[in-house]
């Protein structure tokens, strides 16, 4: 009993500390909002919490997510912050230039754009910020940008952090035409109770889904002052649709535990039965 006891429990350290941590999943999601063009269906690529230099998730699997993004054709790609990593027990820091050096191959027809998570503010704000945009990465802070997507204009809002920046969601959508269908990404969810109904959907990350999954309790440790509420998926508040991602990489503990890093294809069609957004 005792053998099986440690074997089990070996087995299980393996999992949790060197299989999971390394793998990466294409999770496609087709989500109906309101709001959204009639007939149209747009792809946007979603990641977050790449870490990169944390344990099992170095600059390779960062190459290998971009891959994998590029693979499903999106229409846009919106990167929801935490590029680096900060005291990850067993890690080594990516300087930030290398990662944007990486990030320059993501391929979308109509932009790749970014906001900013927690950790790349408690390195240097300005340092991320100049790294992505010296590579073609246009970072929305408390703006956003009008895109023609598929002969279509829609509204790109980003967010700044919810926890180390000054998120203002009037600033983002300032500017943000009456009926134009609205994008907007953070990269903590904990924003969501606030963003207006006229955002056809938010996307974050942030959470990492808790990174370990407790059988017949749930996420582990989820950063959020909600608790788990928000820790991974699609969430439907009050006719308002939030998509969090549980992120790339790992954050304080390289440990992952039936929550395997992702890559998201998100496919938006109209929700017939959905109220629209109000101008």
């Amino acid at each position: 009993m005792l053998l099986f006891l440690l074997a089990t429990a070996a087995v299980l350290a393996a999992w949790a500390f060197w299989w999971e941590p390394g793998r990466l999943v294409l999770n496609e999601i087709e989500l109906e909002v309101p709001g959204w063009p009639e007939g149209e269906e747009t792809r946007i690529a979603l990641i977050a919490d790449l870490h990169v230099g944390s344990p099992r998730n170095g600059r390779d699997k960062l190459r290998r997510a971009v891959r994998r993004v590029n693979e499903t054709l999106p229409d846009l790609v919106l990167i929801a912050g935490d590029l680096t990593i900060d005291n990850v027990l067993g890690g080594g820091f990516v300087p930030p230039e290398e990662i944007a050096g990486d990030l320059a191959a993501l391929d979308a027809r109509y932009g790749v754009f970014a906001v900013l998570g927690n950790h790349d503010r408690w390195l240097s704000a300005g340092r991320v910020e100049e790294a992505l945009t010296g590579v073609g990465i246009t970072v929305l802070d408390n703006r956003g940008q009008r895109v023609r997507v598929r002969g279509h204009d829609t509204w790109i809002a980003g967010v700044a952090d919810y926890w180390t920046g000054h998120p203002s969601i009037d600033d983002a959508l300032e500017g943000a035409g009456a009926g134009e269908p609205v994008i907007l990404f953070t990269h903590n969810p904990d924003l969501f109770p606030e963003v207006p109904a006229r955002v056809s959907l938010t996307l974050a990350g942030h959470t990492h889904g808790g990174q370990v999954i407790i059988p017949f309790v749930g996420p582990g440790i989820t950063p959020s002052r909600f608790g788990a509420r928000y820790a991974a998926g699609h969430v439907v508040e009050d006719g308002r649709h939030l998509f969090v991602t549980t992120g790339v990489g790992t954050s304080r503990l390289g440990v992952r535990f039936l929550v395997p890093p992702e890559v998201v294809s998100l496919r938006l069609t109209r929700c017939e039965s959905c109220e629209s957004p109000p101008e």
